[in-house]
């Protein structure tokens, strides 16, 4: 997992309407990103709804945002819209944004365990440098631990 004063290796990965996202689209800005298991489950809906909600102060305080998971395109669309989000979701079916951040690994849940998308919340500075790791991601207070 990349971690404070990791230079974050370019990406390039699809958005939810398969509009090509690249990390150097993001230089010289403040960036969060957060990567959630999956669209429209309950956790990933709280913490997508938080920052939504909190758009306008996070965009105050200098920052875009990107959330990413696994999901396909059209899921990714829905759970957009469905939930009014104001930023770009990457559909990153191949992984290519989660293991260039390190975010893929042994999971538990309900005593099974299992590989997936660790929840965790990137905070990149304008030169694309990890500023922040947020691990322990508070899924309905989200913006107020990005903001502190």
């Amino acid at each position: 997992m990349l971690k404070v004063g990791d230079r974050v290796p370019e990406f390039l990965s699809k958005d939810q309407d398969g509009t090509i996202i690249k990390l150097s689209d993001y230089k010289g800005q403040k960036l969060i990103v957060f990567f959630y298991p999956k669209a429209n489950t309950p956790g990933c809906t709280a913490e997508a709804c938080n920052l939504r909600d909190n758009f306008n102060a996070l965009k105050a305080a200098g920052y875009e945002l990107l959330g990413v998971s696994a999901d396909s395109g059209k899921k990714q669309s829905n759970f957009k819209d469905k939930y009014d989000l104001p930023f770009p979701l990457l559909a990153d079916e191949d992984h290519t944004v989660i293991n260039a951040f390190g975010v893929w690994g042994p999971k538990k849940f309900m005593g099974k365990e299992y590989e997936g998308i660790i929840r965790t919340t990137f905070i990149i500075d304008e030169e694309g440098v990890v500023e922040r790791v947020i691990d322990k991601v508070k899924t309905k207070d989200h913006a107020a631990q990005i903001l502190d």
